[in-house]
């Protein structure tokens, strides 16, 4: 699907060297929407931002590493020079490290607080501003922030990243008591398990044969149906917000 409301707008899209943030940057360009891509993984980033623009879009390629508030700050001041001021904001970068608690692996714990949860507090703290200046201004702004279903639910060695999911989606519920009275649109979607890098990432070899058992026993999501949420989450009249969406597999 495209969405023809996109056009014009001004997006921020995280974690977009791939899986969903690829996925989305890709729909919102074709939507119409000038995109800048923000991952650590500059390879990636050109590439996409070379795929996007030989379609007919317009895309900006910033290295930038979510967990370094300093790097994030230049970031934005990149993007504001080359686009200005960003209307729409997706928080799409994450790590998912998933093994049982006595394992005591602290380095993952520390890598997951610091990308999930810290990491989207920077991003947000850069581009806020923007955000609430294009609702003054009578546009649409959106503040959308990719969490799990594992915020909801509980599943064995994935404590630590059910918290920061928890952690994310109730960050965006209470920004949405400071935001929305400004007109920005604060949302979280929830997606359950879907075909991304994120599940290849697992170190443990039980818990990645058992995702992989899982994948194949069931249809499961795609980081493009994820994308395809996002851009309609965003492209609603700007009187009308989704909130929050938790997508899963039908048999998930």
């Amino acid at each position: 699907m495209t969405y023809p409301a996109l056009a014009g707008r001004t997006a921020l899209v995280t974690g977009a060297a791939s899986g969903m943030g690829a996925a989305t940057a890709r729909l919102l360009a074709a939507g119409g929407a000038t995109v800048a891509l923000l991952a650590r993984r500059t390879d990636r980033l050109t590439e996409l931002a070379a795929k996007i623009t030989a379609d007919g879009g317009r895309a900006l390629a910033v290295t930038a590493d979510i967990t370094d508030r300093r790097a994030v700050q230049d970031a934005a001041d990149t993007v504001r020079t080359a686009l200005g001021g960003v209307d729409l904001l997706v928080n799409a970068a994450g790590v998912a490290l998933p093994n049982p608690a006595d394992l005591h692996r602290l380095d993952e714990w520390t890598r997951m607080v610091d990308t999930n949860l810290t990491g989207t507090l920077h991003v947000i703290d850069a581009f806020a501003d923007d955000l609430v200046a294009a609702a003054a201004a009578g546009r649409s702004a959106d503040l959308v922030t990719v969490s799990s279903v594992s915020a909801r639910t509980a599943y064995p060695a994935f404590a630590v990243y059910a918290a920061t999911k928890a952690a994310v989606s109730h960050l965006s519920a209470s920004l949405r008591t400071e935001y929305g009275p400004k007109d920005v649109r604060v949302s979280a979607v929830e997606p359950g398990l879907t075909d991304t890098e994120i599940v290849r990432h697992i170190d443990n070899p039980g818990l990645s044969a058992q995702f992989a058992a899982m994948m194949d026993a069931v249809p499961v999501l795609r980081a493009e149906d994820v994308a395809d949420l996002i851009a309609y989450t965003v492209s609603r009249p700007r009187h009308v917000h989704l909130a929050h969406s938790l997508v899963v597999p039908t048999r998930g």
